[in-house]
């Protein structure tokens, strides 16, 4: 993309060291999103993780640095990516505290439930941008929800978007509630589509289709049918009715998944999973099975 003079815009991270606490599977989509995007060089990113098997394999695959020691990456990094369990947490921030609060440093969470106030508290730092990527990050083809405190500055801002960009689509919210429904609906969103495919495949393989053929044509169907719905920008029940004529194979499938309540199976997981969020950033537990108070299935259903 030009700027009105004709010239490539400025990289906002050329120069900065992006520092990552926790190099698991986020953690490493994130590397290797930002490589990929050739957006920073690999002598610029700087990992941490408890394992030293885990550095070493990180630099052999993307050629970044790495240690063990959590404040040294907190103290060099002038972005500092947050990408480790809720439940470290924690431990996590009496040791950072102050080697993460240089000025200017940014802090960009990718912590599911953790607010912004505790994070800021916590590591001395008021700069602080939260965000929920999903895992399809790994392949540039993520979305990713993300807020800011006000303290952050638009300079800041823009660095923490060009991270976030480079593993996919960005949406900012102006307001951090949105985060846990992120969660819910797009973070965990990719578990709900993998045992939807999961099912479809083990099916085709009960109905006498070999394996990898029925993960061929699942795979592929699922592939064509979220481009063909991008493009066509039709509500998806208009596009379900396209394929559903009467008396057919579609409308006999769709009989059962309604009968078994699929809709509102789905509609009380993502529920969960956004009453889990919550729970986690309160610090509360939430029973498993039981993700009470919840709202009539009915009312989810029809968006109100």
């Amino acid at each position: 993309m030009n700027t009105p003079n004709g010239k490539e815009p400025a990289n906002p991270l050329a120069t900065l060291t992006i520092g990552f606490i926790g190099s698991g599977v986020m953690g490493e989509a994130m590397i290797s999103g930002l490589l990929k995007q050739r957006v920073v060089e690999p002598d610029h990113i700087f990992a941490s993780d408890v394992l030293e098997e885990r550095g070493l394999e990180l630099n052999r695959k993307y050629g970044i640095r790495w240690t063990t020691d959590n404040t040294e990456v907190a103290r060099a990094a002038d972005l500092l990516v947050m990408s480790v369990k809720p439940q470290v947490l924690d431990k996590l921030l009496p040791e950072l505290h102050g080697a993460a609060g240089r000025s200017p440093k940014i802090i960009l969470s990718i912590i599911a439930g953790a607010h912004i106030q505790q994070l800021s508290e916590g590591l001395d730092n008021p700069s602080v941008v939260r965000a929920m990527p999903n895992t399809p990050a790994r392949i540039g083809q993520g979305i990713t929800v993300w807020t800011a405190a006000k303290e952050v500055p638009d300079a800041q801002r823009e660095q923490a978007r060009a991270v976030l960009a480079s593993l996919g689509q960005e949406v900012y919210m102006d307001g951090e509630e949105y985060l846990d429904m992120a969660t819910a609906l797009s973070g965990t969103g990719p578990a709900y589509v993998f045992m939807f495919m999961e099912a479809m495949i083990d099916a085709g393989v009960h109905m006498g289709l070999p394996r990898r053929v029925a993960e061929q044509l699942v795979i592929q169907t699922m592939r064509g049918s979220v481009e063909y719905a991008a493009v066509s920008k039709e509500h998806p029940a208009a596009l379900r009715n396209q394929v559903t004529s009467p008396g057919g194979t579609s409308a006999e499938a769709i009989y059962h998944l309604e009968k078994g309540g699929l809709r509102t199976v789905i509609s009380r997981a993502i529920w969960a999973a956004y009453q889990r969020s919550v729970a986690l950033g309160a610090g509360k537990k939430v029973s498993h099975g039981n993700p009470t108070p919840v709202r009539n299935p009915d009312e989810l259903d029809n968006g109100r």
